[in-house]
């Protein structure tokens, strides 16, 4: 009886090993097919043309100014004019740190109208005119669960800037932010990192010690991300605009630096 029983068992084993076997060799095949999804919808690396410097060049505050062109929210489709630059920005984030509010605050209320909404996945456009181009920046907002993380690929790829995102006032998203890297730079290994403190405004209500103890860990974080660090409030309009300005001179090798704030109470750039 019992020889019956295990020769059964041993059948079963066999069995099993059959179907695990099988089950591996789908999920490879499986994961091939998609890896060559994401390639055909990423397409090649887009290039874009350095802004040649003029003799004389206007303030980068002018250069930079809104000049309210017309934009679309297609998300990956790009003009072919000549005279366009397009400029892909990835964000990352928890959620409820203020992604999608940094966005809107920067790209204005009727852009958000036009917003392209996917499952996890926002996209905004915003275009501006720098000494003689068109700069389109292209702004994919990924959701912040883990739902989301399907998007980090997409995302990132072909990103000339990669915006980490926490709220100041809860570390627990600060703490996250080492793995949005660790997962963006498997897709990206050249974009600008930038760390970004949200809702600045509250922050500055909590203890003095509290915040000092936030602004050092959250420059151990940058140093270790060679991230440049933003505290920002989308509420009050604090250090939105100055981040996509830093962004572009950075590109093009613009006539703007940022100044370096350590100043507690107000809002950090360290870099």
């Amino acid at each position: 009886m019992m020889t019956q029983i295990c020769k059964k068992l041993e059948q079963v084993k066999i069995r099993w090993s059959l179907v695990e076997e099988k089950v591996s060799i789908f999920r490879q095949f499986f994961q091939f097919i998609w890896d060559r999804i994401l390639s055909c919808s990423i397409g090649k690396q887009r290039k874009y043309r350095r802004l040649a410097h003029r003799q004389s060049p206007e303030p980068i505050e002018a250069a930079l100014e809104d000049q309210e062109a017309a934009t679309t929210t297609s998300g990956s489709g790009y003009d072919s004019d000549s005279d366009l630059v397009p400029l892909k920005i990835s964000i990352l984030g928890d959620c409820q740190t203020g992604k999608t509010t940094f966005v809107i605050k920067y790209v204005g209320d009727e852009q958000e109208k036009k917003c392209l909404q996917m499952g996890g996945l926002n996209l905004m456009d915003k275009t501006l005119f720098v000494q003689g181009a068109r700069i389109s920046f292209s702004i994919w907002d990924v959701g912040g669960d883990s739902m989301a993380l399907d998007h980090v690929p997409i995302a990132c790829k072909d990103a000339v800037a990669i915006l980490f995102m926490f709220d100041l006032t809860s570390r627990c998203t600060l703490n996250s932010v080492i793995g949005w890297y660790s997962q963006a730079r498997k897709w990206n290994q050249t974009a600008i990192p930038i760390l970004i403190g949200t809702k600045f405004d509250d922050f500055v209500k909590l203890p003095p010690d509290l915040q000092w103890t936030i602004v050092t860990q959250a420059r151990a974080y940058a140093r270790a991300m060679k991230a440049t660090l933003f505290f920002s409030s989308a509420t009050h309009n604090i250090n939105v605009n100055k981040i996509f300005k830093f962004i572009m001179a950075k590109l093009f090798n613009l006539p703007w630096t940022v100044e370096r704030n350590l100043t507690i109470g107000e809002p950090t750039i360290d870099f």
